[in-house]
């Protein structure tokens, strides 16, 4: 079995660590994309997170990968076999983690009937898909904006909706389908369509680090890994085993997240008075920023959940200037923000000089620049 290069050895590009870990927290966020140049850890960071969740139990021989202990998850099969007390094996397995090529057809990634059954046997049986594959595990696109469109606006529908539904040769089936989704893309290659990158909830746009510290730190970092995998494995795994721990009991409190009616407020003002076109930006704030308050051990969402939040959901669907960088963008955000917790709770002031620094864009920019 591979080796794989640990999550937390990862250098820099913290903004995109930090969508990554909260969609593992709460995977109906609905996906990441990460956008950027060749040899930027993209693909190494989407299996490092997958080799850093913790393990699934599942029934042994089971395709889909339900979960033993929620029997409202298992397949109608399954049940059944269940409830006669034909109860399969359970065992533990690493999160599954799935690479889907971008040849990948509909029908590879949905699932389809058995067409050797049916012709031999007349039995209509259906055959699971990369989706049954990649059920509660991390689903990696690699060069998404290579692949069919309609194959990605599937992609996008499952994992909103956490199910996948297929109907062929007059069968209709449908399984859960709950993954935590990862794109990337070189916008080299050509971009997504508009409609299509408004789908995916969270982006990041991540560029070479260019601190010479931090590159020397890369270089130090490959070099050991390849050295000895299994010695620099070993050494991280402390670090591993505590962010693996966060993110197990994150998921335990999510449910447990509460907002606000000013939760909400913050959150409509500051998507209405960006111009962002229709309501999905302000459904996956308030998500990512529960996930957020989730991770830091609370049981509330607060404005700095929320920033952290619009940070990850709304760059890629702002209707940017020309010329406007992303950093640029960041400090509108705060801007923003800012004024509208200013207007809400009544405590807007005429500015003095001191005020007048702190909200300068170059200020702000610093403010929420934390990847």
């Amino acid at each position: 079995m591979a080796i794989i290069f640990p999550f937390t050895a990862l250098v820099g590009q913290e903004r995109m660590r930090r969508a990554l870990v909260l969609n593992a927290i709460y995977p109906q966020i609905g996906g990441v994309l990460i956008r950027g140049e060749r040899g930027t850890a993209k693909s190494t960071a989407a299996r490092a997170l997958a080799a850093l969740l913790p393990e699934i139990d599942v029934f042994e021989g089971d395709p889909f990968q339900c979960d033993p202990t929620n029997s409202t998850t298992l397949t109608d099969e399954l049940r059944a076999r269940v409830q006669a007390g034909d109860r399969p094996r359970v065992i533990r397995k690493k999160t599954p983690f799935v690479n889907l090529p971008v040849s990948a057809t509909e029908d590879r990634v949905v699932g389809t009937l058995d067409i050797e059954k049916a012709i031999q046997r007349g039995e209509r049986r259906f055959e699971p898909g990369i989706l049954a594959a990649a059920n509660r595990g991390v689903l990696y696109v690699d060069e998404v904006n290579l692949l069919d469109d309609h194959v990605v606006d599937l992609l996008l529908d499952v994992a909103a909706m956490g199910v996948n539904v297929v109907e062929r040769e007059g069968v209709s089936f449908s399984h859960l389908a709950r993954f935590v989704l990862i794109g990337s893309m070189n916008p080299e290659e050509g971009d997504l369509r508009p409609q299509l990158l408004d789908r995916f909830a969270l982006a990041v746009d991540i560029l070479g680090i260019r601190d010479p510290i931090a590159r020397m730190a890369i270089l130090e970092r490959n070099l050991a890994f390849e050295g000895d995998p299994a010695g620099f494995v070993a050494e991280w795994q402390p670090k591993e085993e505590q962010l693996r721990n966060e993110i197990v009991a994150a998921r335990a409190r999510l449910p447990l997240v509460k907002h606000t009616q000013h939760n909400l407020a913050t959150i409509a003002n500051l998507v209405a008075s960006l111009g962002v076109d229709g309501h999905r930006a302000d459904i996956v704030i308030l998500k990512t920023a529960r996930a957020h308050a989730a991770l830091q051990g609370r049981e509330s969402i607060n404005e700095q959940d929320i920033l952290m939040a619009a940070e990850l959901a709304l760059p890629h669907r702002l209707k940017r200037h020309p010329f406007q960088d992303t950093e640029q963008a960041m400090a509108v955000l705060g801007e923003k923000l800012q004024q509208i917790e200013d207007q809400m709770t009544g405590t807007q002031q005429q500015p003095d000089a001191q005020s007048q620094q702190t909200k300068t864009p170059e200020n702000s920019a610093k403010k929420v620049k934390r990847g």
